[in-house]
């Protein structure tokens, strides 16, 4: 079985968010994926099987499986235009989350994903004491997103991770108004068994639609301030979020695993 590793939302490797793609024949047990996932020890491994005209897209972390996952799919999308079906310009998923549609756009890959709906919170003091600065605003969707007062707040933030799992919410996001680009954000992930995701897709799914309402604009250029960073092009589009961005491959290795 092979697996790729591809650096996502970036054009560098050792930057964005590295996202281990196997493209099956058949599918194998849950058990086995969720072993591969732990033993990859990346933030996901995206497992995939052609079924008609259509793959169906599945996503683990090393703590298990999740309903969706931007970066593994836009990786995933990357290893069938370069490796499997280069012909193809438009690749459809059934995911979890419904179908998912990303598209050549260039050298970019452009995907069609979900928009969280946002509910407004209070915010607690529990959020200011894990973040280590009180947000101006806080939303809640699948994840907690919390909206910081600076991007130097966002960038220099340095969150308790054991007490980040006391708050609700799958993931939490830290985002700020920036100034090179639209939002500067960052995105944690603890309950997964990942401390810090490097690019987040699905949190921009939730982070787009507030900054889109916030600004009054529906296209924005986003920022990943992770160690290793990463830019996002979005579009708000009613209930649906694209994003766009770029992939490389960092490897492709032989897995020996028993089936």
């Amino acid at each position: 079985m092979k697996c790729y590793v591809v650096d996502a939302f970036t054009k560098e490797v050792f930057k964005g968010n590295p996202a281990a793609v196997c493209v099956l024949d058949s599918w194998i047990p849950d058990e086995l994926m969720q072993r591969i996932a732990m033993e990859n020890n990346l933030s996901e491994t995206a497992f995939t099987v052609k079924e008609g005209d259509a793959y169906r897209l599945r996503w683990f972390t090393p703590g298990g499986e999740i309903d969706l996952c931007g970066h593994a799919t836009l990786a995933t999308a990357y290893v069938l235009a370069h490796f499997v079906a280069p012909e193809e310009q438009v690749f459809r998923f059934q995911t979890m989350s419904g179908e998912l549609v990303v598209s050549r756009d260039g050298e970019r890959l452009s995907m069609d994903f979900p928009a969280y709906e946002m509910k407004e919170i209070p915010v607690t003091d529990a959020m200011a004491a894990v973040i280590g600065a009180r947000p101006a605003a806080a939303y809640m969707g699948r994840d907690l997103v919390c909206v910081l007062p600076a991007e130097d707040d966002v960038r220099q933030a340095k969150p308790d991770m054991e007490a980040m799992k006391s708050l609700d919410g799958l993931l939490l996001h830290i985002t700020a108004q920036g100034t090179d680009y639209d939002c500067v954000s960052r995105s944690f992930a603890p309950k997964l068994n990942v401390a810090e995701d490097p690019v987040c897709g699905s949190g921009h799914c939730h982070i787009v639609p507030i900054w889109a309402k916030a600004l009054g604009k529906d296209q924005l250029k986003a920022y990943q301030a992770s160690k290793r960073g990463g830019e996002l092009y979005c579009k708000l589009d009613g209930s649906r979020v694209t994003l766009a961005g770029y992939a490389c491959l960092y490897s492709i290795a032989e897995l020996h695993v028993e089936i």
